[in-house]
């Protein structure tokens, strides 16, 4: 494993913890409760904390653009979130160490069947606020109208709009519970889920973060964490 140099462990925790922002909003990344959060990035930063030879301090959020806001402020010195555009200028970002599909649920009777048909003149789509596929959406949609909310099946369900965006393993179990809803069969986008730092960081602390993903995922570490927490999504493929 790779050792951190001591201007590594002062840039990446000047605090002299790692201070770790975590999203609870998205349950393949985190389980469990503030107070005592476990899951995959808990045990990822745990094992980057050891590397520097210091303890992990998690601060945890409701949503993507809240751990986003508080890394790129300087109130956290790592975050776990999806690779996207609109948060490179900020976060300089490892490769993916798991891949999430984003996909559609919509009326058990819409005529909406393919991930294609969503795209489409006056279909109105329910979205987190703020999270990776709210910016994809925002970014690739020609047509459809976004319709953002606290979370995307809640704005859908309480404005009765054609379709909600989000995570395939929330989505099914919100499907499974509402049996008037259905998957749309495919995914729209697959969400490369990776450690982030400030931008501000020592190019060399940057790729310290970027090796230590590679080596946790080649070693099986990864994999490990994300099935001891239930959870079925892929690891990503070597950067």
């Amino acid at each position: 494993m790779l050792n951190a140099t001591p201007a590594i462990v002062t840039d990446l925790a000047p605090a002299g913890v790692l201070r770790a922002a975590l999203n609870l909003g998205n349950p393949v990344l985190v389980q469990g409760t503030p107070a005592a959060p476990t899951g995959v990035t808990v045990d990822i930063a745990h094992e980057i904390a050891a590397l520097l030879g210091v303890r992990a301090e998690f601060r945890c959020f409701g949503a993507a653009r809240e751990s986003f806001a508080a890394t790129a402020a300087g109130q956290a010195d790592i975050c776990f979130l999806a690779i996207e555009p609109a948060r490179a200028a900020d976060i300089a970002f490892t490769a993916p160490y798991v891949l999430i599909e984003g996909v559609y649920a919509v009326p058990r009777e819409s005529p909406l069947a393919a991930v294609a048909d969503v795209d489409a003149e006056g279909v109105r789509i329910g979205v987190k606020h703020g999270s990776a596929y709210d910016l994809f959406l925002t970014r690739t949609l020609r047509h459809a109208t976004i319709v953002r909310g606290g979370e995307g099946t809640e704005a859908f369900v309480d404005g009765d709009l054609d379709a909600a965006a989000g995570v395939r393993e929330p989505m099914t179990e919100f499907v499974a519970a509402h049996p008037g809803y259905r998957l749309i069969e495919g995914r729209f986008m697959e969400i490369a889920q990776a450690v982030g730092t400030p931008r501000a960081k020592r190019q060399e602390t940057i790729e310290f973060l970027r090796e230590v993903v590679e080596e946790l995922k080649a070693s099986g570490f990864v994999e490990h964490a994300l099935r001891r927490s239930g959870q079925t999504a892929p690891v990503a493929p070597p950067a």
